[in-house]
């Protein structure tokens, strides 16, 4: 017995900003962002917060999947722009559904979130705890981004994109997790600063930095490393794989993954330019995409694949 995906749905927010609007607030224009990023435009959430567009995904995946709120036994929500501490998203998700019967934690690995939840529901089925579960994978980055940044604020946008899976024949063939904490500083945002009422001062806010040409390193080695590994541990070659679906940070680095691999960079569907980086919601959006537009074809392979802040990374090679 494995998992198998029965049912996708996304969403964005309406407001769309181009980079003609950001080249109003920071030095720059839409030639320097495209050429460097593949990205024209992003949604920005202004009314929307995470657990609101994680909740109409997941609606969309659960009528999509034909089945019952109630059906659910475990709600997992990738995301590292949770709208507070506590009570954790996928418990606010689970309130704006109804899905009464599921359990129900957040899980934070930024862009890869989406694929390490996914993951971690396998997991769970595998072992015969649960039958039926919502992975979400939802970020408000505009909330996070120092507008006022360059390097940061021209890649992200908002968005939020699920899937039903339930257990099933075929689905997931293997996956791997990685981690490596101590590169953990290229990519970080601190919640919160240090700070009491012993120390004189009140806690604030922090923002997004990058190291960017150490993340573009980082994605273009590891990734193409980590699909190989599942490929080699399921018998399988990049000549079986149909679609590549991975974290849309930056077209070049799928250029880059696809030259290392091998493979045609056409078997890379890409989105990024309508939506920018959307962080751990870009993996099930664009599967959604894919899936709604009928691109995806039962028994066709695909390997998802996420990277990004921890650093995390990983794949997932499956059977549509």
């Amino acid at each position: 017995m494995t998992t198998r995906i029965i049912g996708t749905g996304s969403y964005v927010p309406e407001q769309i900003v181009t980079n003609d609007d950001l080249s109003k607030i920071v030095e720059t224009n839409d030639e320097w962002i495209r050429s460097r990023t593949g990205i024209r435009e992003r949604r920005i959430a202004t009314e929307d917060g995470t657990s609101d567009m994680a909740a109409k995904a997941a609606a969309r995946a659960i009528e999509q999947a034909a089945i019952l709120p109630e059906e659910i036994d475990l709600i997992l929500l990738a995301t590292s722009s949770p709208d507070s501490c506590f009570p954790n998203g996928a418990c606010e998700v689970q309130a704006k559904l109804g899905a009464v019967n599921a359990a129900c934690y957040d899980i934070s690995a930024a862009c890869t979130g989406f694929v390490f939840a996914l993951s971690t529901a396998h997991a769970f089925i595998s072992a015969g705890i649960y039958k039926t579960a919502l992975v979400i994978g939802a970020d408000v980055l505009s909330k996070l981004i120092d507008w006022t940044d360059r390097g940061t604020c021209v890649l992200f946008g908002d968005g939020a994109g699920a899937a039903v899976v339930r257990a099933d024949e075929t689905g997931i063939l293997g996956l791997n997790m990685h981690s490596n904490g101590e590169k953990g500083g290229v990519l970080t945002c601190g919640s919160r600063s240090n700070g009491n009422f012993l120390l004189g001062r009140k806690p604030e806010l922090g923002y997004m930095t990058m190291d960017g040409q150490e993340v573009f390193k980082f994605a273009v080695k590891k990734v193409p490393e980590c699909m190989n590994e599942v490929l080699r541990e399921t018998g399988y070659t990049t000549q079986d794989i149909d679609h590549f679906v991975i974290h849309q940070a930056n077209f070049r680095i799928i250029e880059s993954i696809a030259k290392r691999l091998k493979v045609d960079v056409d078997k890379f569907p890409a989105n990024m330019e309508r939506y920018g980086n959307t962080s751990g919601a870009s993996v099930p959006i664009l599967l959604d995409e894919l899936n709604r537009k009928g691109q995806l074809k039962r028994g066709e392979k695909m390997i998802l694949s996420g990277f990004g802040a921890g650093l995390t990374w990983g794949a997932i090679l499956l059977e549509w």
